[in-house]
């Protein structure tokens, strides 16, 4: 039988989006430290999982869903519990897994369903169609040509992933994942899932941005280049939608990036600062800024900070007082 590759042609907008992101992820100095952070990714992970899961009328919040994964007691539905439960340990495969295996695939699926569907892990043997109320608004291909069509989709990926950006390759995946719509549930959080394994294990920085969560954000928009691209016969408006989603999120992890290594640079120079008091109680904030290599202003926003926190205070006059740490620095 002859292959169906996946149609699509490649915009300038996609072009223009693409080496925009390269450029951002080429920046080596605003991630070469992630692995200094693992705590980031065990956070990003979670936010993937709430937003993806909100996607789909999980009702849990991202606390409950972070109690949920820190195995606690959550009062809410047990469907949306399990969900949690299942997308957790879906996630934590990804470095596991071959992303251009639909083999690997149907095993991720079958995690997230587990306990939800009885038939998780296999494709659906039934039609299924979307409806807006009482209207249908779309119809999956028949359930006797998935097993056929996911094959074609794998065996482009395997042919394509050494000349198509996996930028836009992903988000080809995505779009005809979601057309396809091979599963009887759980077929948005696998595609999202996917399309962030694809990408991780193209760039490790990508276990730390949570690309579900800007999804969510704009998730009417979401829904409506799906639709738009069923509607004309082929992806364009979704990858080049999932292309600014993606755009926004590698946004969002270099500013966290740099604001955490911003309060990890405070945070070392007000010990260095705590160390200076312990060995010189009478210290002026003019000798710290000589020893510390820092401005005057530079140190006088440290010393705020830590009488803020009470674990230093001034006891005495200005010129004749003395330094005195009340608590352990923090």
């Amino acid at each position: 039988m002859e292959k169906n590759y996946p149609p699509y042609t490649i915009t300038d907008k996609m072009l223009n989006l693409a080496t925009t992101i390269m450029e951002k992820i080429g920046e080596a100095n605003y991630f070469e430290s992630l692995n200094r952070f693992p705590e980031l990714r065990r956070k990003t992970r979670i936010k993937s999982i709430h937003s993806s899961l909100a996607i789909e009328n999980n009702q849990l919040s991202l606390f409950q869903v972070e109690a949920v994964i820190n195995g606690k007691a959550v009062i809410g539905e047990q469907k949306d519990i399990q969900e949690v439960k299942n997308a957790y340990k879906a996630y934590e495969e990804i470095d596991n897994i071959n992303p251009y295996s639909v083999e690997d695939l149907k095993k991720i699926q079958g995690i997230l369903t587990f306990a939800i569907e009885e038939d998780s892990g296999k494709f659906r043997n039934h039609g299924e169609a979307v409806y807006d109320g009482d209207v249908q608004i779309f119809m999956a291909p028949p359930h006797r040509m998935v097993p056929t069509l996911m094959d074609n989709l794998f065996n482009w990926m395997n042919e394509a992933k050494d000349n198509v950006n996996p930028l836009i390759l992903s988000s080809i995946f995505h779009y005809e994942f979601v057309f396809i719509h091979p599963f009887s549930d759980g077929n948005g959080r696998t595609a999202r899932l996917w399309q962030t394994a694809i990408l991780a294990h193209w760039k490790d920085l990508f276990k730390y941005i949570p690309i579900e969560s800007i999804i969510r954000k704009h998730q009417e928009e979401y829904y409506t280049a799906i639709q738009n691209c069923n509607n004309v016969g082929n992806s364009n408006e979704f990858i080049e939608f999932m292309l600014k989603i993606i755009d926004e999120a590698v946004d969002g992890m270099i500013l966290n990036q740099q604001e955490t290594t911003q309060e990890t640079t405070q945070k070392t120079t007000q010990e260095k600062i705590i160390n200076l008091i312990k060995k010189n109680p009478s210290i002026t904030q003019v000798e710290m800024a000589k020893a510390l290599d820092l401005t005057r202003d530079g140190i006088s926003y440290n010393i705020k900070a830590l009488k803020e926190k009470g674990i230093i205070e001034r006891v005495g006059s200005t010129k004749n007082g003395i330094w005195k740490i009340n608590v352990a620095e923090q």
